[in-house]
């Protein structure tokens, strides 16, 4: 399926976003603003278009708490939540309703094709009366809504977070669980068994990225457990030891780093139609977040990438129209793209993330 950057969106009622009209959105994306300003919501709406796409989302509202934790301030103040993304020559739109019973329903759901040919956008209507769950994947037989239907499945949040000892990133893994990387890393191992076998081009940038950042690593040892040739773990090899390693032996920042690497120089043909990462530089030595800065801004030659960020230093290596500033004004959250005009006269002096660090331009970090 061809790839549609995300162009506009719109988001009325959801969480700390009283409105947001028509935000646009270009190949990169970095949401920059203080704890709790509204960043982190954003992101999570695609979390939730995802579990609506694969008909989830009523066990994901209760998830989340129910319906009183996702409407805006809750349903004495909010009783509806309204959605628009266009993608391309298409669009989607849904209007969900809080019930008594602190659940939502589809009261509106309708995809749209924009085209020349016609004086108004041509719209595919799904029956939404009282449906609980998305009518996108029941009418995928219908052009436009398959098409909806196909993008916002292919939009997808990575967290690498999680690298305690049981993490799933550092378990074994189902060898041929290695059709896209998953949105934990759980599968890191069979993904670039996959690569190494396959895409051996991709695979060395990606080994070659990792000794950049990490110097004493050599390279993966990719290869069917032993006992159960089904399943792989992930192993690799010191640069000055031939003791036996494994995802255990890493730190926390350079296990992370492997993820991010594998995820952002993947294939072209594998990557999501729009990567979503929330905080990425989480626990990366300030070098690798620079080096991190410029695979993002690689990827985004080939993807649209929408990232929430709390480091300075990543903000530093970007220019303003890749920064979208978000605040907590009063009750709701605010959204601001930066334009280059703006801040030309101040980047001669300093980067972007120092004038963000003095508070310049706002959602001061």
């Amino acid at each position: 399926m061809n790839r549609h950057p995300l162009n506009k969106i719109t988001i009325k009622g959801y969480k700390s976003i009283r409105e947001l009209d028509n935000l646009h959105l270009d190949k990169l994306n970095v949401l920059i603003g203080s704890n709790g300003a509204g960043k982190s919501n954003l992101v999570s709406i695609f979390k939730m278009l995802n579990a609506m796409a694969e008909e989830r989302f009523q066990t994901y509202t209760q998830q989340m708490g129910g319906a009183h934790t996702l409407l805006y301030y809750g349903q004495k103040v909010t009783k509806s939540i309204v959605i628009d993304f266009a993608f391309g020559a298409n669009a989607y739109h849904c209007k969900l309703t809080a019930t008594e019973n602190d659940t939502l329903f589809f009261e509106e759901e309708t995809c749209y094709f924009h085209s020349l040919r016609y004086e108004q956008p041509y719209n595919e209507s799904i029956l939404t009366t009282g449906r609980k769950e998305s009518g996108l994947k029941s009418n995928a037989n219908r052009k436009v809504v398959n098409y909806v239907l196909e993008s916002i499945k292919s939009w997808h949040i990575y967290h690498f977070h999680d690298t305690s000892d049981t993490s799933a990133m550092k378990q074994i893994c189902q060898i041929a669980d290695n059709e896209r990387l998953r949105h934990d890393a759980s599968n890191i191992a069979a993904y670039l068994f996959l690569l190494q076998e396959k895409y051996s081009k991709e695979y060395k940038n990606i080994v070659n990225m990792i000794r950049h950042v990490t110097p004493f690593f050599d390279d993966f040892i990719l290869r069917p457990a032993p006992i159960n040739p089904n399943t792989i773990q992930l192993e690799w090899k010191h640069t000055t030891s031939d003791a036996y390693f494994n995802a255990h032996s890493l730190s926390d920042g350079t296990l992370r780093f492997i993820c991010l690497a594998t995820l952002l120089l993947q294939p072209k043909e594998k990557l999501p139609s729009t990567i979503l990462l929330d905080e990425p530089e989480l626990g990366l030595h300030p070098y690798a977040i620079t080096v991190l800065a410029n695979l993002l801004k690689s990827a985004a030659t080939n993807t649209q990438v929408l990232v929430s960020t709390q480091s300075v230093t990543l903000v530093n290596q970007l220019t303003p129209e890749n920064i979208i500033v978000v605040d907590r004004n009063e009750k709701e959250s605010t959204f601001k793209r930066l334009t280059k005009d703006d801040w030309n006269h101040w980047l001669d002096s300093y980067g972007l993330g120092d004038l963000w660090e003095k508070n310049l331009i706002g959602g001061r970090p």
